[in-house]
């Protein structure tokens, strides 16, 4: 009987080990990249003024004359959610509405899961095709 409960104690010794060393092993893991994510931000920054990398109008990086001003990513990225959410808001909304009020309870049944479904996909994987 004891020498069941001994190897019972190492066993969950050896678990606790491994579930140490995995979550150690995560936080080391995220330490290193940001800490890589620093250094590189820092050369970069010693090359490239913070105002210009905010301010500057143009990203060039692989010109003569080198730009590195993220303003015209920023824009593309606010013009796309803008198109996006004039898209998606009255779709959505009209959706909701019609699966609420005025959907059958045996149509509510087939289109309420596939939009579960579809909404369970990344929106990267649509825009990809």
């Amino acid at each position: 009987m004891k020498s069941k409960k001994k190897i019972r104690f190492y066993k969950e010794k050896f678990i606790e080990l491994v579930l140490l060393l995995a979550a150690s092993s995560s936080i080391f893991i995220t330490f290193g990249i940001v800490s890589i994510l620093v250094y590189e931000s820092t050369v970069f920054f010693k090359k490239v003024p913070f105002r210009d990398f905010l301010f500057d109008t143009q990203w060039t990086p692989l010109f003569a004359e080198a730009h590195y001003g993220i303003m015209p990513l920023v824009c593309g990225t606010l013009v796309t959610t803008m198109v996006a959410l004039l898209v998606a808001i009255p779709a959505g909304t009209i959706m909701a509405l019609y699966l609420s009020e005025y959907a059958s309870y045996k149509s509510r049944e087939i289109i309420k899961p596939a939009l579960e479904l579809l909404s369970a996909i990344p929106t990267v994987v649509y825009g990809y095709f």
